[in-house]
């Protein structure tokens, strides 16, 4: 059996914060900079098992894992078990921690074509194309699905949740809304502790999980063995350092400081570009920053003067002068 086996054992046992995989967010630098505030594991951008089959530049560089990012599962997703089960093989040897296949994507131009969520209108398949991609891989293969497609009655998640775990399923993370909500309504944490029960693997609950308290309250009414964070750390990463104090010392974290903000921006800033060069590495990094500023005095004008610079400099210029008012 592969190590990771035992590794991944050991990170569920310590009820784990998980970085979500999100497109254009979690990318190798925001995996890092979410771990330096507490996130125990990270993923990767959703990899398209044909983009990365092609050897399209876009996929492989999802897929690259920098020797400090070893935390890190890969997650794939494709209409075609074949493909998938090809792309494992592939994905394998970038050595993450594991692989996941992403079952839960509700975006229409992925579910509509039979991937992500699409997987949940043929229960059966999914759990057939599961079981073929654990068998052709050594590392631990694991599942992030939704609780169904549409209403109550057509919800398969704890009768799947038997059926992944026999089909070889090392654990299953579960966004507690439909597919056909999306991101809307509230998340019910009552489907991930119904699967939890009729299961031995770990089952992560996601969906609504926005701060420490949230949490420890999805762990305590689920039981499950940790929380999956997405959105919410797109605008404040500081939720991985709230859960892990509460979690792990049963302390209360206060919030970050307009010096903490300011400063997060700065390493967010500096690393994109480093990774990306400029403009390029400055813009990617605009979709945080109002999150990173936000409670700020000021914080409107300040993001304002920054989605108008292009340049590192420019920005850090910026950021500067910001520091000198907090300061006043």
């Amino acid at each position: 059996m592969h190590p990771n086996f035992e590794k991944l054992r050991t990170l569920y046992a310590s009820r784990p914060a998980i970085l979500a995989p999100m497109e254009d967010v979690t990318d190798s630098v925001f995996r890092r900079l979410c771990r330096t505030v507490g996130a125990d594991i990270g993923m990767t951008e959703f990899v398209n098992v044909e983009g990365l089959l092609r050897g399209c530049r876009n996929a492989k560089r999802k897929i690259k894992l920098a020797e400090d990012d070893q935390l890190t599962a890969i997650q794939i997703y494709g209409a075609d078990p074949e493909r998938l089960a090809e792309a494992a093989r592939f994905a394998e040897t970038a050595e993450p921690l594991f692989l996941d296949i992403n079952c839960g994507c509700w975006v229409p131009k992925i579910c509509g074509r039979g991937a992500g969520a699409g997987w949940l209108r043929e229960p059966e398949a999914m759990v057939a194309m599961v079981k073929l991609v654990v068998s052709n891989v050594s590392l631990p293969v694991t599942v992030k699905t939704r609780i169904g497609l549409g209403p109550e009655s057509h919800m398969p998640i704890v009768d799947l949740a038997r059926r992944l775990e026999d089909a070889g399923a090392a654990a299953l993370t579960i966004h507690c809304r439909t597919a056909a909500m999306g991101h809307s309504g509230a998340a019910d944490w009552t489907w991930a502790a119904k699967a939890r029960e009729v299961v031995s693997i770990p089952v992560i609950v996601n969906g609504d999980v926005r701060s420490g308290e949230d949490a420890k309250r999805a762990l305590d009414t689920t039981g499950c063995a940790g929380v999956m964070v997405g959105r919410r750390a797109i605008e404040h990463p500081w939720v991985f350092r709230e859960i892990y104090g509460l979690l792990r010392g049963g302390v209360t974290v206060a919030p970050p400081t307009d010096e903490d903000r300011l400063e997060l921006c700065r390493v967010h800033l500096r690393a994109n570009v480093e990774e990306r060069g400029e403009p390029y590495g400055v813009r990617v990094t605009r979709r945080h920053l109002s999150g990173y500023l936000a409670g700020m005095r000021g914080a409107a004008q300040l993001r304002q003067q920054l989605n108008h610079c292009d340049s590192l400099e420019g920005c850090l210029a910026i950021l500067d002068t910001a520091v000198v008012r907090a300061a006043a």
